[in-house]
């Protein structure tokens, strides 16, 4: 295995529905996946119990809740996640400077030994330029509006965000070089995008920036998750290889 590179690797433990499949996805896989990724369906199927199942396995916890509410409200929702030991915990970067500031009080203020990383989702991946435009009314082209979001997130300043890879070159050299960049979306050459409207390939996405690349159904729907997985790991480290 190698663990530097599969530490820039996340699976979403999306779309499964007992907690067994999600243990034998895991131990399938970790030999690949540094980071699983928990989701508002598994974290209300389950509740907090299913952090405490993933890391047994000894692997880094994304808590993708996408938090969105008033200030007050989302710190106290952080002080709480940051009771569970999880190693990154998403906000909506959407709910304004004030609320990112009290995400990260709350979290700088946690007695905990363990705090996560505060990541700011900016524009979802299954929402494009006419979506934005015509239904949300808002001005302007997506990668405009992920920079906007993106500058607040670094202003808060918070630790990261979640953004497109398709939207990382609008955000070049504006980001902090210790900042996260968490991109969904990925998928590997030849895969199908399903309800998401801006992909990219692992290398790509790497390539332009990004951190953390969130796996989804390119592994988990794979009739082998386990050769998927170490697939897309040993696409990313030849694309690394010097050339």
């Amino acid at each position: 295995m190698n663990t530097q590179l599969s530490q820039k690797l996340a699976l979403a433990l999306d779309n499964i529905e007992s907690k067994k499949d999600i243990e034998l996805l895991v131990a399938a896989t970790q030999q690949s996946i540094g980071v699983y990724k928990i989701g508002l369906e598994q974290f209300v199927r389950f509740g907090p119990p299913i952090i405490e199942t993933v890391k047994t396995f000894n692997r880094r916890i994304f808590l993708d809740l996408k938090l969105h509410d008033i200030p007050n409200t989302v710190a106290k929702a952080v002080s709480s996640a940051c009771d569970l030991g999880v190693d990154f915990l998403t906000i909506h970067t959407q709910g304004g400077s004030a609320m990112m500031k009290a995400a990260m009080q709350a979290k700088e203020n946690h007695g905990g030994s363990r705090k996560p990383k505060i990541i700011g989702v900016t524009v979802l991946t299954s929402i494009d330029t006419p979506t934005l435009n015509h239904e949300l009314n808002v001005s302007g082209d997506v990668s405009g509006q992920v920079r906007h979001l993106a500058a607040l997130a670094v202003s808060a300043p918070i630790d990261g965000i979640v953004c497109s890879a398709a939207d990382l070159p609008a955000l070049e050299g504006t980001l902090p070089a210790s900042f996260e960049v968490i991109t969904p979306g990925i998928r590997p050459a030849g895969t199908d995008a399903h309800d998401q409207k801006r992909v990219a390939t692992p290398t790509a996405a790497i390539a332009r920036g990004a951190t953390l690349l969130v796996l989804g159904r390119a592994v988990t729907a794979a009739d082998d998750p386990s050769a998927a997985a170490k697939a897309i790991l040993d696409e990313i480290a030849d694309g690394m290889a010097p050339g």
